[in-house]
């Protein structure tokens, strides 16, 4: 009789396994956005201003949910980093679209841009997807 209890329970855990894998599919998997701007050194502070005072509201408007804020310097460029989390790509894809077109924004670069200059040089953009065996997910899984 007890060697019957481990045929049970892998016979329930396959029997459960289209299940998890339709609902994976169903509910896709939260992933993360990192965006590294180049910026020009001479507008360095007002970039920060901008982003701190009205971007970021902006963002939350629009359902961004904005991780962390770091500062680099890459071969002899300056940087701004931020990590975006979402959850999911048609969310991300959504909010980055209303925010672009937001009316609000839209003035607000215009204005700082006729002020100030240049502001972003060029922007890099990562999509993270989380890989199953990332030692984050495992603290999750508990």
């Amino acid at each position: 009789m007890p060697s019957s209890i481990p045929a049970i329970a892998i016979a329930a855990i396959l029997a459960l396994a289209p299940v998890t894998v339709a609902l994976a599919a169903d509910h896709p998997a939260p992933l993360q956005q990192l965006r590294i701007y180049e910026i020009p050194r001479a507008n360095e502070g007002v970039f920060h201003d901008r982003f701190r005072d009205h971007a970021l509201r902006i963002m939350a408007r629009h359902g961004f949910a904005v991780r962390s804020i770091w500062r680099s310097e890459h071969e002899d460029k300056v940087e701004f980093v931020y990590l975006l989390d979402w959850p999911d790509v048609s969310a991300m894809d959504a909010a980055w679209t209303a925010f672009l077109a937001d009316p609000e924004w839209i003035a607000i670069k215009k204005e700082t841009a006729a002020r100030d200059g240049k502001y972003v040089e060029s922007v890099a953009v990562r999509t993270l997807e989380p890989v199953p065996w990332s030692p984050d997910r495992a603290k999750t899984a508990d």
